[in-house]
């Protein structure tokens, strides 16, 4: 007894010392975290955050566009997210006439929101623990040793047989989502509803919601207003539903409260979203695998695509919409590579991923144990063998696959299927199939010289990485035809190939040809691409064969360990709802240096440079600052705008509520700092941090900046 007594007050002490790392399972938090949350200083009952048989915070924290997070903020379905969020959605409804991503957009009545076709929003409405049930039907399974525990199309199968046998509605709208944590060693599934019809409200110009761009991104201090503001609409019974003029704003069964009495350092937080993905179960190769394939790749491709989009958008506004939403995805993560490599090496996470492993497999000999040492073993071992496939299979996505949209073109199969019968109607429905994918196709690609000065940049980055013998087999026409110029390659294929351009596309029309077809360049150009990704696919399949079960053991047994320790325990990211809870903290990234937890207004115009689009300040956001009309929101003279916690976060928690120890929301998760971009692996306490834009900076804009004060009377505010 005296022992178990020992052990739970040294659990309890480890909690709190370690409360800001964790991307915690809400289903865990009562058995787990209360106790430490409320150490920290949350005021309100766990119950209230997460309640499985009642209404709580959860249910008004949303997966936006299944990428982001958002949080309904008001009873008619308003959603909050970051801009970067919405950015998409503000640039799909942009044009050279009305510029929504220069000038902003507010709807200044219902009929006056925009709807944004392809954009969801989904509410979490269950989450249930079926690691038995999954183990059952793991166990009836006709290879109950392969690998079905973590493919997701027999995750789908077993979720409805669940749904099933517990009598769960299920509606159209209704999306069961059932995934494995902590490498296939527990299971959840969620219960979701998914809207459809979301309209565009309110965003910010990119001069506030996008302040500091490339500059600032990944960095702190941040001035950056960073928020956009949707609608959920439902027909006239509150039902998912496609879009209608006869739709309704969703009446929601919670919405949050909004605090405007500011933050001060060290006051408690806590954080709900859906972050993407992280590895804190990798071992130290997998990680400089990390390092010098992906990362590599992402910092290199990614830079000589940038550099040429760049230069074309900054000379024409219509290229620079068409590009926008594309530029600022590829250039997020680009800086993130960068980061990341340059902190793991600072930060010497290998040596504290070797002491972590090694106190793992000194574990496992203690206790006679020889299978953390087997895992480990066959790990390296599969690093090893794949990584030139990884490299190659990175070079190809990040150079060939993801960077070139004119590669997008229409699939010929239908038509040389056809034209091989002979068949006069079966080529006639070919044809006009094909005339309709390709006048789509040209419709998406309106700059083919910006897509042909990019071609020629990609092509040839990814030459210089990959050596000529390993190359896609596209490189024996270029060197055979075009004596190895890449340049002129990729101008044969604007000139002459069928989708080159819209003319040589509309002669092929008219005249269907099998030649034609075997003997196009950009054809042939996205067969090699295709047929390049098959064959890394395969070797990395061949190569990872062992991973999963390796990785299972390995990651249990970490668990293990933590556990007997009295450390809680959370499973990597994977796009479901986490909380993340710690503090408003201040930080010291070097010697001499030290960063406070808060900016304001101030900051944005001492950033101000009116000849660096990055930095151009709006003349009525000069105005307001130099009246000081920050009505209600400003304090003691100063408008906030950002501040920093030091919870846990990655890609996917953009948009994430940020709370205060009530459980009001007092501002909105957009990024991370610089020193933390190691976070993805290796949580580091003392220099991790969340940027956040604080709603009250959020609300002076809303207000003050863009006089739409009638959606700041539908949100319910504390002072």
């Amino acid at each position: 007894m005296r022992k178990q007594i020992i052990f739970a007050i040294f659990s309890l002490a480890t909690l709190s010392i370690h409360a800001d790392e964790g991307m915690w399972m809400l289903t865990d938090l009562k058995a787990q975290n209360a106790v430490a949350m409320r150490e920290l200083g949350l005021e309100i009952p766990v119950e209230e955050v997460y309640n499985a048989n009642g209404i709580s915070l959860k249910d008004a924290v949303v997966h936006f566009g299944g990428g982001c997070t958002g949080e309904v903020i008001s009873s008619e379905g308003l959603v909050l997210t970051n801009h970067h969020c919405g950015y998409g959605a503000i640039q799909q409804h942009s044009n050279v006439e009305h510029d929504y991503l220069t000038e902003g957009f507010w709807a200044m009545n219902r009929d006056a929101e925009l709807p944004t076709p392809g954009l969801t929003v989904t509410f979490i409405d269950r989450i249930l623990d079926v690691t038995s049930y999954v183990t059952d039907q793991l166990k009836k399974d006709e290879d109950p040793n392969g690998t079905n525990y973590l493919s997701p199309s027999y995750l789908s199968k077993v979720a409805e047989r669940f749904a099933k046998d517990e009598n769960i509605e299920v509606t159209p709208a209704t999306k069961l989502e059932l995934k494995a944590f902590y490498g296939g060693n527990k299971y959840y599934m969620f219960v979701k509803t998914v809207y459809s019809d979301i309209r565009m409200v309110g965003a910010p110009p990119s001069s506030i919601g996008k302040f500091g761009a490339d500059t600032d991104n990944w960095m702190w201090p941040r001035h950056t207003g960073d928020f956009s503001l949707f609608r959920i609409y439902a027909d006239k019974n509150g039902k998912p539903a496609a879009y209608s003029r006869d739709n309704v704003p969703l009446q929601v069964k919670k919405h949050l409260k909004i605090s405007i009495a500011g933050v001060q350092e060290g006051d408690f937080t806590f954080v709900m979203g859906f972050p993407g993905r992280n590895w804190r179960y990798m071992i130290s190769d997998e990680v400089e695998e990390r390092m010098q394939t992906t990362n590599f790749m992402r910092q290199y491709v990614r830079g000589a695509r940038q550099k040429v989009l760049m230069e074309q958008m900054l000379k024409d506004p219509a290229v620079r919409i068409h590009y926008a939403s594309k530029y600022a995805s590829s250039a997020n993560y680009w800086k993130n590579a960068i980061g990341m490599n340059e902190g793991l090496i600072r930060l010497k996470v290998l040596d504290t991923k070797r002491k972590q492993q090694e106190e793992l497999l000194a574990r496992g000999r203690e206790k006679g144990d020889d299978s953390y040492q087997k895992a480990f073993d066959e790990i390296r071992s599969i690093v090893a063998h794949r990584r030139d496939a990884l490299y190659h299979q990175q070079a190809l996505n990040e150079a060939l696959v993801t960077a070139l949209d004119f590669m997008r073109l229409p699939s010929t199969t239908e038509m040389v299927t056809a034209l091989k019968s002979k068949d006069k109607e079966q080529i006639k429905t070919a044809t006009e199939n094909l005339k309709q994918a390709g006048e789509k196709y040209f419709a998406s690609v309106p700059f083919p010289e910006v897509e042909r000065m990019v071609a020629k940049t990609m092509l040839q980055t990814y030459a210089s990485y990959i050596p000529e013998e390993q190359r896609i087999n596209i490189f024996e026409i270029i060197n055979s035809r075009f004596k190895g110029n890449i340049d002129s390659f990729v101008d044969a294929c604007f000139e002459y190939s069928i989708f080159g351009n819209p003319k040589n596309f509309e002669k092929f029309i008219k005249k269907p040809s099998l030649y034609k077809i075997g003997h196009d360049w950009m054809v042939l150009f996205k067969y090699s691409i295709t047929d390049g990704i098959l064959k890394t696919a395969i070797a990395m399949k061949e190569a990872n064969q062992n991973y999963d079960a390796a990785h299972k053991v390995w990651v249990k047994g970490m668990m293990d360990m933590r556990q007997e320790k009295g450390t809680p325990i959370y499973p990597d990211a994977n796009s479901t709802l986490r909380l993340t809870y710690g503090q408003v903290l201040s930080y010291e990234p070097a010697d001499g240096v030290v960063y406070d937890a808060h900016t304001t207004l101030k900051g944005v115009m001492e950033k101000e440079d009116q000849g660096n689009w990055e930095f151009v300040v709006p003349q009525k956001l000069k105005e307001l600052y130099n009246s000081q009309d920050y009505g209600r929101y400003g304090k003691n003279g100063e408008m906030p705008v950002c501040f920093i916690v030091n919870t846990d976060n990655t890609g996917g928690n953009s948009g994430s509520p940020v709370f205060n120890a009530k459980g009001e929301l007092i501002g909105t998760g957009f990024d991370r700092n610089w020193e933390g971009l190691t976070g993805d692996i290796a949580f580091q306490t003392t220099l991790q941090r969340a940027a956040c834009v604080d709603i009250r900076y959020t609300l002076f804009i809303i207000d003050k900046f863009a006089g739409a004060s009638h959606l700041i009377n539908e949100l319910t505010i504390t002072e």
